[in-house]
């Protein structure tokens, strides 16, 4: 397999994620126009022949820059993997291992870790119906997922190719969500692979700042309103702007500054996406 990363002022982060990974496992590093790019190449010349770094001039977006870095390989299989993680033990063969039990399965996530060791799965996503979300209890076996996270996302790479990878359109958000559907339909399952461990920080790779923040749910809105319409699934598109007007418009968010910015952020984006698409 060949791991791709997408980097955006991630060297914080990335050693921890590298450590991880087996030295002769190829790594492709995208850098989306990171400003420590010169750390970056220095982290990268550390991993000796085995790491491939590919430098934007612009921040392409997540799903455009792991379409880049999945040009770069020609491993029968992928893993999109955030800078942030940090690979458990034989997590990489568990994966394959899966892949090689489960031939009729396109996509993988393994069991992804949060800091306190709590495991997160994609249980709902506003491009499925209702009737296929997942319950709230723990996947402890191999379980057919409606959608996958991107944050350790485990593909063939022949699926991945045939559906056009990643719509680059999507900047940032519901990528993964929007893949999964597409591999899913055409591709076939979506699995949950328990015993193949990934750890991961969440939110780690790109820093926190408020610009940051509001930039991120600027795109959330945006990248909201665009896959539920892609996929037509209309109702949900309108629940969630008037969510999101109801919680801009809630006492929690009058008298929370940072709420504020943030709900107008996403707000702004939603009706970006809407005159987006009726244009």
């Amino acid at each position: 397999m060949t791991i791709i990363t997408v980097a955006y002022n991630s060297t914080s982060v990335l050693p921890d994620m590298l450590a991880s990974v087996p030295q002769r496992t190829p790594v492709v590093i995208v850098d989306n126009a990171s400003d420590d790019r010169a750390r970056l190449q220095r982290i990268v010349a550390a991993r000796q022949n085995t790491t491939r770094l590919v430098d934007n001039e612009r921040n392409l977006g997540f799903g455009a820059g792991c379409n880049k870095g999945a040009e770069q390989a020609n491993t029968e299989f992928l893993l999109f993997l955030n800078p942030d993680t940090a690979l458990g033990s034989d997590a990489l063969q568990k994966l394959i291992d899966a892949a090689e039990r489960h031939s009729e399965a396109s996509a993988f996530n393994p069991r992804i870790l949060d800091e306190t060791g709590t495991a997160v799965v994609k249980r709902r996503s506003d491009l499925v119906d209702r009737s296929m979300w997942l319950p709230k209890q723990e996947l402890t076996k191999y379980t057919v997922v409606p959608v996958l996270s991107g944050a350790a996302l485990f593909v063939r790479r022949r699926a991945f190719e045939a559906v056009g990878g990643f719509d680059p359109e999507i900047f940032l958000f519901f990528e993964d969500d929007d893949l999964s559907l597409r591999l899913s339909r055409s591709q076939g399952h979506l699995v949950y692979v328990a015993d193949a461990v990934v750890h991961h920080a969440g939110g780690a790779s790109s820093g926190g700042s408020l610009k940051s923040e509001r930039i991120k749910n600027w795109h959330w809105g945006h990248s909201q309103i665009y896959t539920t319409r892609k996929h037509g699934m209309h109702r949900n598109c309108y629940a969630a702007i008037l969510k999101t007007g109801m919680r801009a418009l809630s006492p929690a968010t009058v008298f929370s500054s940072r709420r504020r910015q943030k709900y107008f952020a996403r707000f702004s984006g939603m009706i970006a996406a809407l005159r987006q698409e009726d244009s």
